[in-house]
């Protein structure tokens, strides 16, 4: 409850969110005088999965990743204490048709490939890189957020080989054809968020989430320049080159970072202030923020994921995103108002991170795929435990869809 001394060392000050994996609350470090977000596992929930979620953050440190600062259990529960990001996340910046300044959308897409780096380098693929799981700390810098079903190199799986967890809109084409994820799959997944950032749509939409899954697998996409034909090139062209099928066409993260810097210098800042629908909102933003860290205990099959809907008096949201497992045999779909949530967390002392040179990429053709046929989908209703939050977050029922190949 409010006021009570947890762990006996953090103070808990307020609930962000509660569901059925785990709970959320922003709390004050008592030892070292910081805000800082917690989040405890529910009884029932999987607890391998929240410590194999803990121990994938805990080996990251970089500006660009939401930092792991203290885990273990108090009165029977296991607990990770997390950064407090309070600047909200990537979605909430997102109206759609209506793309980021192109400075901003470089300046987002390099810091948030240089995070990918830092990962990718130590064995560990996020897997689910989507604009929920990038948050702001209080100087506008983005953050890479909720490692809960990330591949550890050396380690096992959340899954049976053949089953992927992801999110359709932002799904690898490799994913979505049940094969493992690799760094170059992540890419791709930065490439569809570029895609956006740029164009204020998705490449692929549909009314079925499986649908999409199998768009990113067999289609391809439309140039950046279809949408907007004053897109800068040098963006474009890097917007393609990571949504080709063949992940060995795609940009290594390191050379991607490097091939938006030149237009992230031409930001006038690191990033100007929150927009005043925004400042308004301060209690609202960060919330989704806590929401994301519920994600964690999400599923053990695919899982899709819709946005949370927005209060009346925010801009409107990004589009809904559903996330999705996919296996090249059978796979099940679950559609959840349930969101993978995130930790608003503290983050002060970081400096912005050093711009790289420029280099400007090679336009490769973009890759096809035989297109595959898949069998038809039936709707099967599911029941799911409701799910509480903060009085200002609505969530709508779960639906579940079976596809057998």
């Amino acid at each position: 409850m409010a006021g009570d001394l947890f762990a006996d060392r953090y103070r808990l000050l307020e609930p962000l969110g509660r569901g059925a994996m785990s709970a959320v609350w922003l709390a004050e470090d008592e030892e070292l005088g910081r805000r800082v977000a917690v989040k405890t596992l529910a009884p029932a929930a999987d607890r391998a999965r929240f410590e194999r979620e803990a121990k994938a953050a805990a080996a990251l440190a970089h500006p660009n990743i939401c930092a792991l600062y203290d885990y273990g259990e108090a009165d029977g529960k296991p607990f990770m204490v997390l950064e407090y990001l309070p600047g909200g996340s990537l979605a909430e910046l997102l109206t759609p048709g209506r793309p980021l300044p192109d400075a901003e959308s470089a300046r987002i897409a390099r810091e948030v490939a240089m995070g990918l780096t830092h990962a990718h380098e130590r064995g560990l693929v996020h897997r689910d890189l989507k604009p929920a799981n990038i948050l702001f700390d209080a100087e506008r810098r983005p953050k890479i957020a909720d490692f809960g079903i990330a591949y550890v190199q050396g380690s096992g799986t959340l899954t049976e080989s053949g089953t992927v967890l992801g999110t359709a809109s932002y799904i690898s084409p490799e994913q979505a054809a049940g094969r493992p994820a690799t760094p170059a799959s992540d890419v791709y997944s930065l490439g569809v968020i570029l895609f956006q950032l740029l164009t204020g749509r998705l490449p692929f939409v549909a009314e079925n989430a499986m649908e999409v899954v199998r768009q990113h697998r067999d289609e391809l996409p439309p140039d950046v320049r279809e949408i907007r034909s004053d897109a800068p090139p040098r963006l474009a062209d890097l917007t393609a080159r990571a949504l080709a099928k063949d992940p060995a066409a795609r940009p290594p993260e390191g050379e991607f970072a490097a091939a938006v810097a030149g237009e992230a210098e031409a930001a006038t800042q690191v990033m100007p202030l929150l927009p005043k629908r925004h400042r308004r909102l301060r209690g609202v933003l960060p919330l989704s923020a806590a929401l994301l860290l519920l994600g964690g205990g999400i599923a053990v099959a695919v899982v899709a994921t819709r946005d949370k809907a927005s209060p009346a008096n925010t801009s409107p949201a990004a589009p809904t995103v559903p996330s999705v497992t996919a296996a090249p045999t059978a796979a099940s779909v679950t559609t959840s108002r349930e969101p993978t949530t995130t930790a608003r967390t503290a983050t002060a002392h970081t400096t912005a991170a050093t711009t790289a040179p420029t280099t400007a990429p090679a336009t490769t053709a973009r890759a096809t795929t035989a297109p595959a046929t898949t069998a038809p989908v039936t709707t099967v209703p599911a029941t799911t435990a409701p799910v509480t939050t903060s009085p200002t977050t609505t969530l709508e029922p779960t639906t579940t869809v079976s596809v057998t190949t």
